[in-house]
């Protein structure tokens, strides 16, 4: 129990508090001025201090292994190889699985990349005004209408450019240096995690806006530790839920999983996936992105592929009948409200998978984890339709049943108080916290 309490009597020490904001650490705010990780805006991210702060805690140097279940953009993954530190992570949305692979792939001939970085932004300033020739019908209408049709044109050039003169070994990264621009250069309100086509905002040149991009990419590269570039960073884009990796190999796991708020991760990269040609349409999206995620959002939901009174699998049952009793409850409820919601949202099946989906992750890190190994999630608690789902509390029984020690919670900061003079929104305090767990 005494490593357990390690990390919560630090983040209540007052000392910690004057030097460290706590309250950022499951946002990406932090991470936006931070080389590498801001090469890519991401609203589901977290701040790269609580990287460093859980390594520093907790010890873990060279000589260990990190894992992250729900890498998204590759957050603990830079962290971790900014230290010579090896890490693997994973991550199920396939277009966020590539930019994490991208932001940790250091070990190119510099010399090389300057030199084509230069060569490349000489050949875009002589290609502009041959934009005007190019088509953009085949675009998604979102696309379209968050740019004036020469801006639109002009990162349509540069797309053809790096797709048609880029070699396959500086691609990712000039194409994540593109897609890093696309909100920046928009004359929509584009600011995460909506897009407002209507919503007009003062546009940037194309063009300018990527090679700015390109350069501040190429300095955060060259920036790197050098004796750190080949340290081991696996990116998997797959599913945490059943992983091949080995047993009992990592030193320490630290994630934050999907937040129980309805929060559709695969929508929210919809401008980056229709520019880029990923998918070009909600039911793509759905195909490619939503099926593959922790479900966590009721636009994942189809209704008749569950029985609402009977949802939670058997084997949360086997592991912890009185839980498994309360979240059933809960999911009943739900169901019963929702009849009298006008958009009847299906809250009951996303809380009840939710755990389901959550459980199986759980199982799969735990099997790959050290004896003695901590397991630290950034969560977030939710209340659809006002009733109380203590998100923290539930994974930290399930984990406990799976054989983890005896959690702790430790909470970040207070979650929805902006929203509460919305008549038509719950009122139930909420709240993000660190579960903390060791095997």
């Amino acid at each position: 129990m005494k490593n357990l309490l390690l990390f919560d009597n630090h983040i209540n020490n007052n000392e910690d508090k004057k030097n460290g904001d706590f309250a950022k650490f499951g946002t990406f705010i932090d991470s936006k001025s931070k080389a590498i990780h801001r090469w890519f805006t991401y609203p589901a991210g977290f701040s790269y201090k609580a990287v460093e702060y859980v390594l520093d805690k907790y010890g873990i140097d060279k000589s260990h292994k990190v894992y992250d279940p729900f890498v998204g953009t590759g957050t603990t993954s830079v962290v971790c190889k900014n230290r010579g530190i090896e890490s693997c992570g994973i991550e199920a949305h396939p277009f966020v699985a590539n930019v994490a692979k991208t932001k940790v792939k250091w070990d190119y001939n510099y010399a090389d990349l300057k030199k084509f970085c230069m060569n490349f932004i000489v050949d875009i300033k002589n290609q502009n005004g041959k934009q005007k020739e190019l088509n953009i019908d085949f675009l998604p209408e979102l696309v379209k209408k968050c740019y004036s049709i020469e801006n639109l044109k002009k990162l349509i050039l540069i797309k053809n450019l790096i797709n048609d003169n880029v070699p396959d070994k500086y691609k990712n990264l000039f194409h994540l240096a593109l897609v890093g621009t696309l909100r920046v250069s928009s004359s929509a309100a584009t600011g995460w995690p909506y897009i407002a086509p209507k919503k007009k905002i003062e546009e940037k040149d194309g063009i300018e806006s990527f090679i700015k991009q390109l350069s501040m990419c190429l300095e955060d590269l060259i920036s790197t530790p050098e004796e750190y570039r080949k340290t081991k960073a696996e990116i998997i884009e797959g599913d945490c839920r059943k992983t091949d990796l080995p047993d009992n190999y990592f030193d320490i796991a630290f994630t934050s999983p999907p937040y129980l708020n309805n929060y559709d991760y695969a929508d929210r990269t919809r401008l980056e996936t229709y520019f880029t040609g990923f998918a070009s349409s909600w039911g793509e999206i759905t195909e490619k992105v939503r099926t593959r995620l922790i479900m966590s959002a009721t636009t994942q939901v189809l209704r008749n592929k569950y029985n609402t009174d009977d949802i939670i699998y058997d084997n949360l049952k086997i592991l912890n009948k009185s839980l498994f009793d309360e979240i059933q409850e809960k999911v009943s409820k739900l169901s019963s409200i929702r009849k009298e919601k006008g958009g009847k949202k299906s809250y009951d099946i996303m809380v009840g998978q939710y755990f389901n989906d959550m459980t199986l992750s759980l199982m799969d890190t735990f099997r790959i984890l050290k004896k003695r190994a901590k397991y630290l999630l950034i969560l977030g608690d939710s209340a659809p339709y006002g009733i109380y789902v203590p998100t923290d509390k539930y994974l930290g029984e399930i984990a406990k049943s799976i054989g983890f020690k005896d959690y702790k919670i430790t909470e970040l900061r207070k979650r929805g108080e902006k929203w509460k003079e919305n008549p038509q929104r719950h009122h139930v305090a909420l709240r993000e916290s660190i579960l903390i767990l060791e095997k």
